[in-house]
């Protein structure tokens, strides 16, 4: 599959690298968790692709095997490269799902772009409605101590930071819920974001505010989230945007983790494509 190349101002080009599974099929777009990348999706592409459907999965630019310039991380720039993308393979009547920060760039696609050509979407381990802690989102399950302490944190030691994001990103209620061969493989495609991405999108997933972005969805929803995600809590998150949707549908994997399309897969699998055929 030829990459895409996305556009930030004036002869600033991003390679994107897109992996398409192609085929006649109703095309499934699937966005990667912060700070993995499009192989993250792994127990999904050929699940999906057997039963009929057409898989594209795509490193975010800075991450995986994209380019990584120093710029472009704002939701607003992320959308308009999953936009490029989109117009690219010329993809309609198309799902979108997003994980983790995907979720957001699913909420900012609706309202910049429209349902033209989205028959629905899903959001997994969401960061959206708006996850920091202020005045007029007092439910926002991360404070702004906490915030700037990961800041602090990456910015000290990355290596170790992503060691304990990965043990987060798949534990529920205190326990490891993948092999260690499974999490070393997660922290391998860590190692591939850039420091200027990781960083920028932690303050992008942080701090933007989804909800304007979600009373624009009037398409066919679905929550999936971890009952005992650590990372996005769910009655902060996925709760609240199912709430936020009308008609949404939301599926709580029980024990399930930040990264619950992983350890869960199965379960996560079923839920979606169960969605898809609805």
């Amino acid at each position: 599959m030829p990459d895409v190349i996305a556009h930030h101002g004036l002869l600033k080009d991003t390679r994107l690298h897109v992996d398409d599974t192609g085929g006649p099929g109703r095309p499934v777009l699937l966005m990667h968790p912060w700070p993995l990348s499009g192989q993250s999706w792994s127990a999904q592409v050929p699940v999906l692709h057997a039963a009929g459907y057409r898989v594209v999965t795509y490193d975010r630019r800075g991450f995986g095997r994209s380019d990584k310039p120093l710029t472009g991380y704002s939701y607003s720039q992320l959308t308009q490269d999953l936009h490029t993308l989109v117009e690219s393979l010329d993809l309609r009547d198309l799902t979108l799902v997003g994980s983790s920060m995907g979720g957001g760039e699913v909420a900012r696609y609706l309202s910049t772009y429209g349902p033209e050509r989205v028959r629905s979407v899903v959001f997994a381990s969401s960061v959206t409605p708006y996850l920091l802690q202020t005045t007029d989102n007092p439910d926002g399950p991360l404070t702004m101590k906490d915030a700037a302490r990961a800041t602090a944190s990456f910015v000290k030691d990355q290596d170790a930071f992503y060691d304990h994001q990965m043990t987060e990103f798949f534990s529920a209620n205190g326990q490891l819920r993948v092999s260690r061969a499974t999490r070393a493989e997660a922290l391998r495609l860590c190692k591939q974001a850039g420091k200027e991405a990781s960083l920028a999108c932690m303050a992008a997933w942080a701090n933007t505010d989804f909800r304007p972005d979600l009373t624009r969805v009037s398409v066919p929803a679905l929550i999936i989230h971890g009952e005992g995600d650590e990372s996005v809590p769910l009655a902060g998150s996925a709760r609240r945007t199912h709430r936020a949707i009308p008609g949404s549908r939301l599926c709580v994997i029980a024990d399930g983790p930040h990264g619950c399309h992983i350890s869960h897969a199965q379960e996560f699998n079923a839920a979606l494509l169960d969605f898809l055929a609805a």
